[in-house]
């Protein structure tokens, strides 16, 4: 009498319909996409050089058409952790409720219990914002994109005509407020994801998890009231 052996992809999928799966998917792309914010911020700030053409020679670099291979494969490669993310995310907060239909909340840390409230809506707000963001300065569907050249875009130019507008700018504000929440709770998940608690740091990976979505709200929110404020300017 044999036994069957399970396959590495059962293996794989039977360890992805158990909770903790499904966390260890939130947690390899959250640390994906956390970069990915890292490094968007870093390129955003360059708005704040001395020399005014510096964001538009980062973007010219990016999208050089020696770096196409480059650059789609990053666009698909962190489509597919979006996309992970999101449906993940969405299962496990459905076997959530199916496991706990009385709704129960941990009131001893109220900035965690918030966040972690508002996660569920959060994530698509977010996810609405990015797609607007590719439609008002990639794809200029929103406002009319001004050129240096043909296939130059002017960054730094459209970035300020589209935040002088308070309803553009606005909208931003509260797409990063909200990332400041996702981002504070995702953070501190990610490393309970990974077993990585103990109480003699956690209070330190709660303070890093909070300054850096902290930071990064602040850093991208700046560039909007930077514009309207005056101090950014053509």
């Amino acid at each position: 009498m044999s036994s069957a052996v399970a396959s590495p992809l059962d293996k794989a999928v039977g360890f992805y319909q158990a909770p903790i799966g499904k966390k260890a998917v939130m947690a390899v792309t959250g640390v994906i996409l956390f970069g990915y914010v890292v490094a968007h911020l870093l390129g955003n700030l360059q708005i704040y050089s001395a020399d005014r053409q510096q964001i538009n020679q980062y973007a010219a670099f990016l999208h050089d058409p020696s770096h196409a291979g480059f650059l789609w494969g990053a666009r698909t490669f962190l489509l597919a952790a979006v996309l992970l993310h999101m449906v993940a995310a969405t299962q496990l907060w459905i076997q959530n409720r199916s496991a706990r239909p009385v709704r129960y909340v941990k009131k001893d840390d109220v900035p965690t219990a918030y966040a972690a409230r508002t996660m569920i809506w959060s994530g698509p707000i977010i996810a609405a914002f990015v797609v607007f963001h590719v439609l008002h300065l990639t794809a200029g569907t929103v406002l009319p994109l001004q050129e240096l050249g043909p296939n130059r875009p002017d960054v730094r130019a459209n970035v300020i005509a589209g935040f002088q507008h308070p309803a553009v700018a606005g909208f931003y504000v509260l797409a990063m407020l909200l990332l400041c929440l996702h981002l504070y709770h995702g953070v501190w998940s990610m490393f309970q994801s990974v077993g990585v608690s103990h109480p003699r740091y956690t209070i330190w990976l709660k303070r890093f998890a909070a300054l850096s979505a902290l930071l990064i709200a602040l850093g991208n929110i700046s560039i909007p009231v930077a514009v309207l404020a005056g101090l950014l300017t053509n």
